[in-house]
């Protein structure tokens, strides 16, 4: 019995000091807080895709849709590739009602995880980025 409680205790005291030895390397990096939200839009009647800049928390139309990032979030590039991003997104229907399709995460390296799936449109997220060529909203 003994020889349990031994072999336990050096079990723990050695789970104990790998942990100690190795948590650094895998602390969780801090989240990147952008400015910038890198989305692609499928448009499924013309089969064009287009890649398009909106900055957190403004509101751009692709085509029927209307888009909006609240976060925009990345690690530093030390670290593997995490980007996600929460968006709402709004349908204007033919009657010029506008109707909630989506509100939710977005997770960039699973593009199909979330994406908008519209019946013309499609909407995913590719990055984020601090800065864009596209004016910032006023």
């Amino acid at each position: 019995m003994k020889l349990t409680s031994l072999a336990a205790k050096c079990a723990l005291a050695a789970s104990l000091a790998w942990g100690l030895w190795f948590a650094p390397s895998f602390a969780m990096a801090e989240r990147i807080s952008n400015k910038v939200a890198v989305l692609s839009g499928l448009d499924k009647i013309t089969g064009r895709i287009i890649s398009f800049d909106v900055y957190v928390n403004e509101t751009v139309q692709f085509g029927a849709l209307q888009v909006t990032p609240r976060v925009c979030y990345s690690r530093p590039v030390t670290e593997k590739p995490k980007t996600t991003g929460f968006l709402e997104v709004d349908e204007i229907t033919l009657d010029r009602k506008i109707r909630r399709i989506f509100t939710g995460w977005m997770f960039a390296d699973s593009p199909g995880l979330n994406a908008i799936e519209h019946p013309v449109y499609d909407i995913w997220l590719k990055d984020c980025k601090m800065t864009s060529d596209v004016a910032p909203p006023s």
